[in-house]
């Protein structure tokens, strides 16, 4: 199964993310398809891109994205674009 998910980076405490496309096996930070944009939580407000014609091509492939990421999409889609 293919998920769309967050992979860790960053140094401790200086928490960086990136919304990657992934088999549901593999481990978090560990190997990935596809990059679909970045989410920084530690600016204010937090951060998030998305490259959303990926994304959307990934949801028609039927790629489940997990329940934070899907909070993610929901906040990007709300805000105007920049």
């Amino acid at each position: 199964m293919v998920t769309i998910r967050l992979a860790r980076y960053g140094a401790k405490k200086q928490p960086f993310y990136r919304i990657v496309v992934a088999d549901s096996r593999s481990p978090r930070d560990g190997r990935f398809i596809d990059l679909l944009g970045v989410y920084d939580p530690k600016k204010n407000p937090a951060v998030v891109q998305l490259k959303k014609d990926k994304l959307n091509q990934w949801l028609q492939q039927g790629a489940q994205p997990s329940a934070t990421v899907a909070q993610l999409i929901r906040k990007a889609q709300r805000e105007p674009a920049v």
